[in-house]
């Protein structure tokens, strides 16, 4: 599974009122690893930040004068994109701002037309209902080091939120290969028969059981579940 965490900054608060994308950071994520892939671009909005946005941005008017503008930057951004699983924190303004653009440019193309968006806002609350499942809040919950967070900035806060996908969802990638073994002749597979009545089994001690368990029971408590543990509940039931 290919996703990318993305995450905008802006003039304002509302694309309504014509206030637009300055900043855009996204991160790649392949099979829950980190690629190293990442799209990052400034943009020249051709309007005034507002001193709020700047307050929690720091990005000035100045600084963006020589950026480029989205109808120049929109395809290789595209292409970033598309095909993935858009994972982006309160989904709605983002998405908002991305599809204010392309109206903005002549173009009835929307972010849904190119990737699937999941909102982690709305997953976080799922976990976590009732508590505070703002970014810097989720960090502290998981233990995840913000301390470079001294401003918003969209490629800073979608490796954050990177991290804060991978642990609110369990820290548990699938390590299965999906390998199709062929035999036969032409196959270049020689398939042996191996006696393996032999092996010798080592048991675990209780002390290494008991820190099996420990750990994770500290999975489930930073998840909010632990599909092992689970799993034990339902046969002993």
């Amino acid at each position: 599974m290919r996703q990318v965490i993305l995450d905008t900054e802006t003039t304002g608060l509302e694309h309504a009122q014509g206030h637009r994308i300055i900043e855009i950071g996204a991160v790649e994520m392949i099979e829950r690893r980190l690629t190293g892939r990442r799209y990052h671009q400034y943009l020249n909005p051709d309007r005034e930040v507002d001193e709020g946005a700047m307050n929690v941005h720091g990005i000035s008017n100045e600084f963006l004068l020589d950026k480029p503008r989205f109808p120049d930057i929109h395809q290789a951004f595209l292409e970033f994109i598309e095909g993935s699983e858009l994972l982006i924190h309160n989904a709605r303004f983002d998405v908002g701002f991305l599809d204010a653009e392309f109206e903005a440019m002549g173009s009835d193309l929307r972010i849904a037309d190119v990737a699937r968006v999941t909102d982690t806002l709305k997953l976080a609350a799922e976990f976590h209902p009732g508590q505070q499942n703002n970014l810097d809040a989720l960090c502290r919950r998981y233990d995840i080091d913000n301390s470079s967070r001294t401003l918003h900035g969209a490629l800073l806060d979608a490796e954050i939120l990177a991290e804060v996908f991978l642990a609110m969802t369990g820290g548990q990638t699938d390590l299965a290969l999906d390998v199709s073994w062929q035999t036969g002749p032409g196959s270049g597979v020689d398939r042996q028969n191996l006696d393996l009545s032999g092996l010798e089994v080592a048991r675990p001690s209780d002390e290494e059981l008991a820190a099996h368990r420990q750990r994770l029971e500290s999975i489930r408590d930073k998840a909010g579940h632990c599909i092992w543990l689970d799993g034990a509940r339902k046969s002993s039931g």
